[in-house]
């Protein structure tokens, strides 16, 4: 190189452009000290690491390749962490490094339609959501004061929930019952039943089958309700530390809506995996065990998931979150502990009941171990009209029935009430996907309680009622407008709807 290019490629090394200079400008030269530490031992989702005396419980840690886990014991010698990530990834004598930061789940509109992990990334195919506003997953729930009463329904589209069973607005309704009874096609019926009401829906799966996942979405997107619904994916395979933070994480999304003034409906499914992947992170840490070897706070992790569901005041935007939590039974054992445990968490449960699913009862709930605490005061009062002694009169139905299998005789007045039943149990069943607005349910329910069906043959049940139904809503709109807007039936209105029941009903009896 001659003289001249060097002198001139020193000159164009020494000028700086204004934008370097603006960026160094504002550069902090000053030392800084960082902790590190070190990987002990791994085992299974948990490492034990040395170090990092300045740590804070719940805090996120770095590890190499990216992996985070989550410092959950706090020991004088070494920190217990839970990892976020494949432990495959890491190594002992690995340097781990504080992030200063705690778990955070990705929050706002951006995450509607979308399926996710607890962390925002992508198992939709589309880009990540590591870039938007994220929450910590772990938030205080509202306190007394900032509650209003459960007053508004939710209304699920299933009539053996909306007419016995009401939820409201705010409650947490557990859902119960061994496996493949039908737990998840009441939540998602209850999902796609929210296309035209404006509350918005979070699915959580835990630790669940990617095949039951993909069905779970397929359902959602075919019945055109993802595009208001947020999936929260978890699968078997992945880590128990990941399954651990995943309800956190939906609920951090649905609190943001529930904050700005909207409505929610959270499902977590199920929280028996959740119990268990907390059991399974509780004995990697030495933690001692309890009954059935969960840890002794299982009551607890729950306790803080669930609390944070409510009904916002109106000073503070009047939203709401509606928690529907599954968990699954062992031969129909209410007693055993998760299920005490969530029973007493929450406001009422919908159980499923094995024997009505074998005979062919859909939805297979069991009304007399089916409970809501709210009550009617979460049910629009249309149905107090209608069903005010349905249930107890269905659950006598019930014993009636297995009393008569023995081949007694009965007394026609028990006849007749053993007949009517059976004609409520056909109102009763429906079809999954196929939600009913709230002037087919009342309509379908008038004409079985007003006795309107009583001359009916029992297999002919359902179809007539869904004609009949149809007929009803065409023939009197402004009545049934008035019902959904929330107006109670005066004793003129039942008795016009059963006059047009019996009108509709009469001549398809012999058709």
């Amino acid at each position: 190189m001659s003289i001249p290019d060097r002198i001139d490629v020193q000159e164009r090394l020494g000028r700086r452009s204004p934008p370097i200079e603006e960026a160094l400008a504002g550069f902090d030269w000053k030392p800084r000290l960082t902790e590190h530490g070190e990987v002990d031992h791994i085992e299974g989702g948990v490492v034990q690491v040395s170090g990092l005396p300045g740590v804070q419980s719940e805090e996120l840690l770095r590890f190499p390749n990216g992996c985070l886990g989550l410092a959950y014991n706090l020991d004088h010698d070494r920190i217990g962490v839970i990892l976020l990530d494949d432990p495959e990834a890491i190594d002992a004598g690995d340097r781990v490094r504080r992030t200063g930061r705690v778990v955070s789940a990705p929050v706002g509109e951006a995450v509607l339609g979308r399926v996710i992990d607890p962390a925002g990334r992508s198992h939709d195919g589309l880009e990540t959501l590591e870039h938007m506003a994220h929450n910590p997953i772990e938030r205080p729930s509202p306190s007394i004061i900032d509650r209003a009463p459960v007053d508004t329904p939710l209304q699920t589209g299933i009539k053996a929930i909306d007419a016995l069973i009401p939820i409201g607005r705010g409650q947490r309704e557990l859902i119960l019952g061994d496996r493949q009874t039908g737990k998840t096609a009441i939540a998602v019926d209850a999902i796609i039943n929210q296309r035209h009401t404006g509350v918005l829906c979070v699915y959580c799966a835990v630790g669940q089958r990617s095949s039951t996942i993909a069905k779970v979405v397929d359902d959602l997107r075919r019945h055109r309700a993802l595009r208001y619904t947020v999936v929260v994916a978890t699968t078997a395979g992945d880590p128990a530390g990941l399954q651990f933070v995943a309800p956190y994480a939906a609920t951090t999304m649905a609190e943001y809506f529930r904050d700005v003034g909207r409505d929610v409906l959270i499902v977590y499914d199920d929280l028996t995996r959740h119990a268990r992947a907390y059991r399974e992170l509780s004995l990697l840490l030495r933690r001692p065990p309890g009954r059935e070897a969960y840890p002794g706070d299982i009551f607890y992790i729950h306790s803080r998931l669930l609390e944070r569901s409510a009904h916002l005041a109106e000073r503070l935007g009047g939203g709401s979150m509606t928690a529907l939590p599954i968990i699954e039974t062992q031969a129909e054992n209410l007693a055993s502990y998760i299920p005490t445990n969530l029973i007493s968490i929450t406001d009422g449960q919908i159980f499923l009941s094995a024997r009505l699913f074998r005979q062919g009862q859909l939805p297979a709930i069991d009304v007399a171990r089916s409970v809501s605490r709210v009550g009617g005061r979460a049910q629009l009062p249309a149905y107090r009209g209608v069903v005010s002694d349905l249930r107890l009169a269905y659950a006598q139905f019930e014993e009636l029935e297995r009393f008569s299998r023995y081949g007694a005789r009965l007394e026609e007045s028990r006849q007749q009430a053993l007949e009517r039943g059976r004609r409520v149990r056909q109102v009763l069943r429906q079809h999954q996907y196929s939600p009913l607005p709230v002037v087919e349910q009342i309509a379908a329910l008038v004409a079985v309680t007003g006795g309107a069906l009583d001359e009916v043959e029992p297999e002919r049940v359902s179809e007539l009622t869904t004609a009949m139904s149809e007929d009803l809503v065409r023939s009197m709109p402004e009545l049934f407008e008035a019902v959904e807007a929330g107006r109670g039936l005066t004793t003129e209105d039942v008795e016009q709807i059963r006059s047009a029941v019996w009108s509709a009903v009469e001549p398809r009896r012999t058709g």
